[in-house]
């Protein structure tokens, strides 16, 4: 039952860009959020916009539109080279602070936890105009305000070969594994896995 910040709604202005409006909303409600959530209060309610306040939400804006660039390089063929804003990236996320948060958590105390993560493409003439809003949760209630890191494992299993395995069966035996799993050394002449 630990609680965490994160983004639960999304207020689109303007959205010109290919992505359409529910998948960018998933995608921005998955961004980690910077913010220590003791010093905020469950919302009440989260879909009645009165009972939002500077106890209980944290604010972000998104405004970013693509444009040709007009210092790209003859034959430039990236993207990033031929567009200004082509990526949008959580770095665009911009705090808005409500009441008194700028005095209590300083200019850059509230921000996406990472800035590189990846919103949305555009191409010149599209933009992404929008505003969020950031909630107190539990990871009971969805899986974003789950305070944890991705994990992953690999098996790293241990062959103990009971009896040595000579001559040719040692080479075929090694085959049956990935290369470098069993060892074949030449051991007095006769190659021994």
């Amino acid at each position: 039952k630990i609680s965490s910040c994160a983004i639960e709604k999304v207020f689109l202005v303007n959205n010109t860009s290919i992505v359409q409006d529910e998948i960018l909303a998933h995608r921005l409600g998955l961004i980690p959020v910077f913010a220590d959530p003791r010093e905020f209060e469950f919302r009440p309610n989260v879909d009645d916009e009165s009972t939002c306040s500077e106890s209980n939400t944290i604010e972000f804006s998104l405004k970013v539109k693509c444009s040709r660039n007009p210092k790209a390089a003859k034959g430039a063929n990236h993207p990033s080279e031929l567009f200004l804003h082509s990526n949008v990236t959580s770095s665009d996320l911009k705090w808005v602070p409500l009441g008194d948060q700028r005095r209590k958590f300083g200019a850059n105390g509230i921000r996406p936890v990472h800035t590189d993560i990846l919103i949305a493409k555009l191409r010149p003439g599209q933009e992404i105009d929008l505003r969020v809003h950031c909630v107190k949760g539990i990871g009971q209630d969805h899986a974003k305000f789950s305070p944890v890191g991705t994990a992953s494992y690999r098996l790293l299993p241990q062959i103990v070969i009971m009896k040595p395995i000579r001559g040719d069966l040692a080479e075929r035996f090694a085959r049956c594994f990935p290369h470098g799993v069993i060892a074949v050394d030449n051991v007095e002449g006769v190659k021994t896995a």
